[in-house]
Protein backbone atom coordinates (compact mmCIF):
# COMPACT_ATOMS: atom_id res chain seq x y z
CA UNK A 1 0.00 0.00 0.00
CA UNK A 2 1.66 3.61 -0.84
CA UNK A 3 0.17 7.07 0.43
CA UNK A 4 0.89 10.40 -0.82
CA UNK A 5 1.18 13.01 1.36
CA UNK A 6 1.04 16.91 -1.01
CA UNK A 7 1.99 20.34 0.80
CA UNK A 8 0.77 23.50 -0.46
CA UNK A 9 3.08 25.35 0.73
CA UNK A 10 6.01 23.71 -0.33
CA UNK A 11 4.48 22.31 -3.36
CA UNK A 12 6.32 18.98 -3.22
CA UNK A 13 4.63 15.41 -2.62
CA UNK A 14 6.29 12.43 -0.11
CA UNK A 15 4.84 9.14 -1.07
CA UNK A 16 5.28 6.62 2.45
CA UNK A 17 4.79 2.83 1.01
CA UNK A 18 3.17 0.78 4.03
CA UNK A 19 3.35 -3.37 4.36
CA UNK A 20 0.62 -5.61 5.02
CA UNK A 21 2.38 -6.04 8.35
CA UNK A 22 3.15 -2.20 8.96
CA UNK A 23 -0.27 -1.73 8.31
CA UNK A 24 -2.03 -3.95 10.49
CA UNK A 25 0.74 -2.61 13.37
CA UNK A 26 -0.99 1.13 12.44
CA UNK A 27 -5.03 0.13 12.60
CA UNK A 28 -3.65 -1.64 15.60
CA UNK A 29 -2.69 1.40 17.08
CA UNK A 30 -5.45 3.33 16.43
CA UNK A 31 -7.81 1.18 17.76
CA UNK A 32 -5.99 1.51 21.46
CA UNK A 33 -5.99 5.08 20.97
CA UNK A 34 -9.41 5.51 20.07
CA UNK A 35 -10.30 3.02 22.84
CA UNK A 36 -8.42 4.39 25.47
CA UNK A 37 -9.32 8.14 24.58
CA UNK A 38 -13.31 6.23 25.02
CA UNK A 39 -12.44 4.75 28.31
CA UNK A 40 -11.13 8.20 29.59
CA UNK A 41 -14.01 10.09 28.23
CA UNK A 42 -16.70 7.52 30.06
CA UNK A 43 -14.96 7.73 33.27
CA UNK A 44 -15.07 11.53 33.18
CA UNK A 45 -18.44 12.07 32.14
CA UNK A 46 -19.43 9.10 34.14
CA UNK A 47 -18.24 10.33 37.76
CA UNK A 48 -18.59 13.85 36.76
CA UNK A 49 -22.19 13.08 36.11
CA UNK A 50 -22.77 10.59 39.20
CA UNK A 51 -21.23 13.24 41.25
CA UNK A 52 -22.96 16.59 40.24
CA UNK A 53 -26.43 14.18 39.79
CA UNK A 54 -27.16 14.40 35.88
CA UNK A 55 -30.86 13.30 35.50
CA UNK A 56 -29.50 10.53 32.91
CA UNK A 57 -26.39 9.61 34.24
CA UNK A 58 -27.73 9.55 37.41
CA UNK A 59 -30.36 7.13 36.41
CA UNK A 60 -27.80 4.97 34.66
CA UNK A 61 -25.62 4.76 37.67
CA UNK A 62 -28.81 3.89 39.90
CA UNK A 63 -29.14 1.20 37.17
CA UNK A 64 -25.92 -0.26 37.60
CA UNK A 65 -25.47 -0.45 41.45
CA UNK A 66 -28.91 -1.19 42.17
CA UNK A 67 -28.30 -4.83 42.31
CA UNK A 68 -25.14 -4.68 44.38
CA UNK A 69 -26.56 -2.79 46.35
CA UNK A 70 -29.40 -5.28 46.95
CA UNK A 71 -26.95 -8.14 47.17
CA UNK A 72 -24.75 -5.94 49.33
CA UNK A 73 -27.78 -5.21 51.72
CA UNK A 74 -29.02 -8.94 51.81
CA UNK A 75 -25.52 -9.91 53.05
CA UNK A 76 -25.65 -7.47 55.47
CA UNK A 77 -28.91 -8.40 56.59
CA UNK A 78 -28.15 -12.14 57.03
CA UNK A 79 -24.98 -11.55 58.97
CA UNK A 80 -27.17 -9.73 61.18
CA UNK A 81 -29.62 -12.16 61.75
CA UNK A 82 -26.82 -14.60 62.72
CA UNK A 83 -24.85 -12.38 64.79
CA UNK A 84 -27.87 -11.71 66.12
CA UNK A 85 -28.94 -15.34 66.91
CA UNK A 86 -25.44 -15.99 68.29
CA UNK A 87 -25.98 -12.70 70.53
CA UNK A 88 -29.25 -14.48 71.77
CA UNK A 89 -27.15 -17.66 72.87
CA UNK A 90 -24.69 -15.50 74.51
CA UNK A 91 -27.40 -13.68 76.22
CA UNK A 92 -28.89 -16.91 77.54
CA UNK A 93 -25.87 -18.20 78.55
CA UNK A 94 -24.71 -15.10 80.53
CA UNK A 95 -28.31 -15.33 82.28
CA UNK A 96 -27.03 -19.33 83.12
CA UNK A 97 -24.04 -18.31 84.66
CA UNK A 98 -25.48 -15.66 86.50
CA UNK A 99 -28.15 -17.83 88.06
CA UNK A 100 -25.07 -20.24 88.88
CA UNK A 101 -23.96 -17.76 90.68
CA UNK A 102 -26.52 -16.40 92.67
CA UNK A 103 -26.60 -20.45 93.88
CA UNK A 104 -23.54 -20.76 94.71
CA UNK A 105 -23.59 -17.22 95.98
CA UNK A 106 -25.39 -19.10 99.20
CA UNK A 107 -22.68 -21.43 99.78
CA UNK A 108 -20.26 -19.01 99.89
CA UNK A 109 -22.17 -16.72 102.40
CA UNK A 110 -22.58 -13.86 100.58
CA UNK A 111 -25.69 -11.89 100.27
CA UNK A 112 -27.31 -11.74 96.77
CA UNK A 113 -28.18 -8.28 97.80
CA UNK A 114 -24.71 -7.80 97.65
CA UNK A 115 -23.71 -8.78 93.84
CA UNK A 116 -27.04 -7.91 92.99
CA UNK A 117 -27.80 -10.08 90.83
CA UNK A 118 -29.61 -9.49 87.10
CA UNK A 119 -33.62 -10.01 87.33
CA UNK A 120 -34.83 -12.68 85.41
CA UNK A 121 -36.93 -12.40 82.53
CA UNK A 122 -39.00 -14.05 79.62
CA UNK A 123 -42.55 -14.60 77.92
CA UNK A 124 -44.02 -16.06 74.58
CA UNK A 125 -41.79 -15.69 71.75
CA UNK A 126 -42.95 -13.29 69.61
CA UNK A 127 -40.74 -12.40 66.36
CA UNK A 128 -40.63 -8.95 65.66
CA UNK A 129 -38.24 -7.16 62.58
CA UNK A 130 -34.62 -7.86 62.59
CA UNK A 131 -31.93 -5.96 64.68
CA UNK A 132 -30.29 -3.03 63.12
CA UNK A 133 -26.33 -2.43 63.15
CA UNK A 134 -27.01 0.10 66.09
CA UNK A 135 -29.15 -1.78 67.91
CA UNK A 136 -26.61 -4.71 68.07
CA UNK A 137 -23.71 -2.81 68.68
CA UNK A 138 -25.72 -1.70 71.68
CA UNK A 139 -26.70 -4.92 72.70
CA UNK A 140 -23.21 -6.44 72.23
CA UNK A 141 -21.81 -3.14 74.52
CA UNK A 142 -24.50 -4.47 77.40
CA UNK A 143 -23.32 -8.06 76.83
CA UNK A 144 -20.15 -6.51 77.38
CA UNK A 145 -21.07 -4.84 80.51
CA UNK A 146 -22.72 -7.98 81.99
CA UNK A 147 -20.12 -10.55 81.31
CA UNK A 148 -17.96 -7.78 82.96
CA UNK A 149 -20.38 -7.93 86.19
CA UNK A 150 -20.56 -11.51 86.69
CA UNK A 151 -16.92 -11.72 86.27
CA UNK A 152 -16.54 -9.76 89.56
CA UNK A 153 -19.55 -11.59 91.11
CA UNK A 154 -17.18 -14.89 90.08
CA UNK A 155 -14.17 -13.04 92.23
CA UNK A 156 -15.96 -12.11 94.85
CA UNK A 157 -17.58 -15.63 95.33
CA UNK A 158 -14.28 -17.12 94.55
CA UNK A 159 -12.44 -14.97 97.48
CA UNK A 160 -15.22 -16.06 100.09
CA UNK A 161 -15.03 -19.63 99.20
CA UNK A 162 -11.48 -19.64 99.45
CA UNK A 163 -11.19 -18.17 102.67
CA UNK A 164 -13.92 -20.32 103.87
CA UNK A 165 -11.55 -23.30 102.89
CA UNK A 166 -8.17 -21.72 104.55
CA UNK A 167 -10.62 -21.27 107.98
CA UNK A 168 -11.63 -24.67 107.08
CA UNK A 169 -8.04 -26.03 106.68
CA UNK A 170 -7.02 -23.96 109.86
CA UNK A 171 -9.38 -25.85 112.34
CA UNK A 172 -7.66 -29.08 113.61
CA UNK A 173 -9.99 -31.31 112.64
CA UNK A 174 -7.78 -34.16 111.23
CA UNK A 175 -6.27 -37.15 113.19
CA UNK A 176 -3.00 -36.57 114.55
CA UNK A 177 -1.86 -40.39 114.30
CA UNK A 178 -3.62 -42.06 111.40
CA UNK A 179 -5.51 -45.41 112.49
CA UNK A 180 -4.86 -45.34 116.15
CA UNK A 181 -7.04 -46.21 118.58
CA UNK A 182 -8.33 -44.02 121.08
CA UNK A 183 -7.23 -44.43 124.53
CA UNK A 184 -7.53 -41.97 127.81
CA UNK A 185 -10.13 -39.25 126.61
CA UNK A 186 -10.86 -36.08 127.59
CA UNK A 187 -12.19 -35.03 130.95
CA UNK A 188 -12.41 -36.42 134.66
CA UNK A 189 -10.22 -39.81 135.00
CA UNK A 190 -8.03 -41.79 137.40
CA UNK A 191 -4.49 -40.53 137.10
CA UNK A 192 -2.49 -43.51 135.60
CA UNK A 193 0.73 -42.65 138.04
CA UNK A 194 -0.89 -40.90 141.47
CA UNK A 195 -4.34 -42.90 141.33
CA UNK A 196 -5.84 -40.21 142.34
CA UNK A 197 -8.23 -37.77 140.47
CA UNK A 198 -7.16 -35.59 137.99
CA UNK A 199 -8.52 -33.89 134.70
CA UNK A 200 -7.19 -34.81 131.72
CA UNK A 201 -7.18 -32.29 129.24
CA UNK A 202 -7.25 -34.01 125.95
CA UNK A 203 -6.63 -37.33 124.06
CA UNK A 204 -4.50 -40.31 124.25
CA UNK A 205 -3.49 -42.17 121.23
CA UNK A 206 -1.65 -44.98 122.24
CA UNK A 207 0.84 -46.04 119.06
CA UNK A 208 4.21 -47.65 118.79
CA UNK A 209 7.34 -45.82 119.61
CA UNK A 210 8.18 -43.54 115.43
CA UNK A 211 4.61 -43.97 114.15
CA UNK A 212 4.03 -40.57 112.92
CA UNK A 213 2.09 -37.73 114.23
CA UNK A 214 0.53 -35.31 112.07
CA UNK A 215 0.00 -31.41 112.12
CA UNK A 216 -4.22 -31.61 112.52
CA UNK A 217 -4.34 -28.20 110.99
CA UNK A 218 -2.33 -25.99 108.72
CA UNK A 219 -0.61 -23.20 111.53
CA UNK A 220 2.74 -21.98 112.48
CA UNK A 221 4.85 -23.54 115.31
CA UNK A 222 4.38 -21.37 118.90
CA UNK A 223 6.51 -24.11 120.72
CA UNK A 224 9.25 -26.35 120.32
CA UNK A 225 10.81 -27.82 123.56
CA UNK A 226 10.80 -30.15 126.49
CA UNK A 227 8.60 -29.87 129.57
CA UNK A 228 9.12 -32.47 132.26
CA UNK A 229 5.39 -33.14 132.21
CA UNK A 230 5.04 -33.21 128.44
CA UNK A 231 8.46 -34.72 127.44
CA UNK A 232 9.13 -33.38 123.85
CA UNK A 233 6.52 -30.79 122.84
CA UNK A 234 5.24 -29.33 119.90
CA UNK A 235 2.15 -26.25 120.01
CA UNK A 236 0.84 -24.93 116.83
CA UNK A 237 -1.11 -21.95 116.54
CA UNK A 238 -3.63 -22.17 114.15
CA UNK A 239 -5.01 -18.49 114.38
CA UNK A 240 -8.23 -17.22 116.16
CA UNK A 241 -6.60 -18.10 119.54
CA UNK A 242 -6.55 -21.59 118.75
CA UNK A 243 -3.97 -23.52 119.84
CA UNK A 244 -3.08 -27.74 119.47
CA UNK A 245 -0.17 -29.35 121.55
CA UNK A 246 1.46 -32.44 120.83
CA UNK A 247 3.40 -34.30 123.89
CA UNK A 248 5.46 -37.20 124.45
CA UNK A 249 6.95 -37.41 121.35
CA UNK A 250 10.39 -39.69 120.47
CA UNK A 251 11.62 -37.20 118.03
CA UNK A 252 10.71 -34.03 116.74
CA UNK A 253 10.51 -32.63 113.20
CA UNK A 254 9.92 -28.70 113.46
CA UNK A 255 10.98 -26.20 115.08
CA UNK A 256 9.14 -22.96 116.49
CA UNK A 257 8.40 -20.74 113.66
CA UNK A 258 7.92 -23.16 110.99
CA UNK A 259 4.93 -23.02 109.06
CA UNK A 260 3.27 -26.53 109.39
CA UNK A 261 0.62 -27.33 106.68
CA UNK A 262 -2.70 -29.87 107.73
CA UNK A 263 -1.16 -33.09 107.68
CA UNK A 264 1.96 -32.72 107.89
CA UNK A 265 4.55 -34.56 109.67
CA UNK A 266 6.22 -32.77 112.61
CA UNK A 267 6.93 -35.48 115.05
CA UNK A 268 7.16 -39.21 116.13
CA UNK A 269 5.39 -40.87 119.01
CA UNK A 270 7.39 -41.82 121.96
CA UNK A 271 7.09 -41.93 125.69
CA UNK A 272 9.12 -38.94 126.96
CA UNK A 273 7.91 -36.76 130.03
CA UNK A 274 5.45 -37.74 132.24
CA UNK A 275 4.19 -41.18 130.46
CA UNK A 276 3.86 -44.70 131.55
CA UNK A 277 3.89 -46.15 127.70
CA UNK A 278 4.46 -44.78 124.04
CA UNK A 279 1.13 -42.80 122.83
CA UNK A 280 0.46 -39.18 121.97
CA UNK A 281 -0.87 -36.40 124.12
CA UNK A 282 -3.26 -34.12 122.25
CA UNK A 283 -4.84 -31.06 123.39
CA UNK A 284 -6.88 -28.43 121.78
CA UNK A 285 -6.66 -24.76 123.50
CA UNK A 286 -8.90 -22.24 122.92
CA UNK A 287 -8.02 -19.02 124.14
CA UNK A 288 -6.03 -20.76 126.61
CA UNK A 289 -8.63 -23.12 127.56
CA UNK A 290 -8.54 -26.70 127.38
CA UNK A 291 -11.34 -27.90 124.79
CA UNK A 292 -12.63 -31.32 123.92
CA UNK A 293 -10.59 -32.24 120.80
CA UNK A 294 -12.97 -35.49 120.12
CA UNK A 295 -15.59 -32.69 119.29
CA UNK A 296 -12.99 -31.25 116.49
CA UNK A 297 -12.10 -34.64 115.04
CA UNK A 298 -15.64 -35.92 114.60
CA UNK A 299 -16.40 -33.03 112.40
CA UNK A 300 -13.15 -33.85 110.25
CA UNK A 301 -14.60 -37.95 110.09
CA UNK A 302 -15.34 -36.50 106.25
CA UNK A 303 -12.41 -35.09 105.48
CA UNK A 304 -9.66 -38.24 105.26
CA UNK A 305 -5.73 -37.82 105.61
CA UNK A 306 -5.20 -39.15 101.92
CA UNK A 307 -7.87 -36.50 100.31
CA UNK A 308 -6.48 -34.11 102.36
CA UNK A 309 -2.78 -35.12 101.25
CA UNK A 310 -3.90 -34.72 97.10
CA UNK A 311 -5.33 -31.52 98.03
CA UNK A 312 -2.45 -30.12 99.62
CA UNK A 313 -0.23 -31.44 96.50
CA UNK A 314 -2.40 -30.45 94.01
CA UNK A 315 -1.98 -26.66 95.74
CA UNK A 316 1.59 -27.52 95.90
CA UNK A 317 2.37 -28.30 91.74
CA UNK A 318 -0.40 -25.25 91.00
CA UNK A 319 2.05 -22.80 92.98
CA UNK A 320 5.32 -23.82 91.49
Amino acid sequence: MQIIITDAWLARSQAIHLSGAKMLLAVLGMAVCLMLVSIGLYHWVFLKGAREGWPVVGALVKLVTKDEFAQRDRYLRENIEVMAKKLGEMQAKMMQIESLGERVSGLAGINPEEIKIKPGMGGALISGRDLSMNELQAALEALDRDTAHSTDIMTVIESRLFEQKIKQMMVPTQEPVAGANLGSGFGWRIDPITGGSALHAGLDFPAHPGTAIHAAAGGVVVAQEFDPRYGNLIEVDHGNELITRYAHASRVLVKKGDLVKRGKKIAEVGNTGRSTGPHLHFEVLVRGVPQDPQKFLNAGRNLPVEKVARVDSRRSMAQR
